[in-house]
């Protein structure tokens, strides 16, 4: 992925402090959760030990911070005025946030009671070493599909699922995730223009796709259940097969469009 801030270390001291202020206002992304340097009481930010910052992980949040303007700056265009541009919280093992207490197990997560994107930054790692799925643009994709269900919760496509008791495969819950994943895509058929990185914004090289194909197939929970118990559990699925999730990115990622997500979206 090019086109970004190229993956620098960001600074400490008073350079530095303004570096992650304007990262912080240009994406929307509280930059200083992650620091420890974060003074604002709106932000719920859990931490567990002493609050340290690696290089690796400076240049994660500078990472998380450039995908995600571009994310939102995509589904502005799409959507106009009816975007709502929100906030992603990064964090260290557990989290208070609109949705009650979290832990870095939960994984990434979006609250529709606060409209906030949660990440705990050592997800990345896991999905590396665990999962398999490497890559930034395998990352990418992950905070693309959470501001999926942002951009549910703006144009009120969550409600069926709420009104819907059903659980595992066939329930409206594992459709709004398979619909996130293919809005994921609808904002990596944007970022696979041409020219994208000399206007400043993310673009995607050779390979990036695979990366997030890959990462789809993963994180489905047929393999994710066979991994932890030998065996798959339809009514107990929760995000759709690796199958399904590939296919509901690869949708969105061909045409670029929300429609084609099922959901009834007036665009520009």
């Amino acid at each position: 992925m090019r086109g970004r801030s190229g993956g620098r270390a960001i600074p400490l001291g008073l350079g530095g402090f303004l570096v992650v202020l304007v990262l912080s206002w240009l994406s929307g992304t509280n930059l200083f959760s992650l620091l420890g340097t974060d003074s604002s009481p709106s932000q719920g930010v859990g931490t567990s030990g002493e609050v340290r910052s690696t290089p690796a992980e400076e240049r994660l949040v500078d990472f998380v911070g450039s995908v995600t303007k571009d994310i939102q700056d995509s589904w502005t265009e799409k959507l106009g005025s009816r975007y709502q541009r929100t906030s992603i919280a990064l964090f260290r093992d557990a989290v208070e946030s609109g949705c009650g207490f979290a832990q870095s197990a939960t994984g990434p997560f979006y609250c529709p009671q606060d409209r906030k994107v949660y990440l705990d930054l050592g997800f990345f790692d896991e999905l590396s070493r665990r999962f398999g799925a490497p890559g930034d643009f395998a990352q990418a994709y992950v905070i693309a599909h959470e501001f999926g269900h942002h951009v549910q919760n703006i144009l009120g496509l969550n409600e069926r699922a709420t009104a819907d008791r059903r659980s595992g495969a066939n329930s409206a819950s594992v459709g709004l995730e398979l619909q996130a994943d293919c809005f994921a895509g609808v904002w990596g058929h944007d970022a696979a223009q041409p020219g994208r990185a000399a206007a400043g914004k993310v673009e995607l090289d050779p390979g990036d796709v695979e990366e997030a194909l890959r990462a789809a197939a993963a994180i489905g929970d047929d393999r994710l259940q066979k991994m932890s118990t030998g065996r798959v559990m339809p009514d107990r699925f929760t995000h759709g097969t690796s199958a399904q999730r590939v296919e509901w990115f690869r949708r969105g990622m061909e045409t670029g469009e929300p429609r084609s997500c099922g959901a009834s979206v007036t665009t520009h």
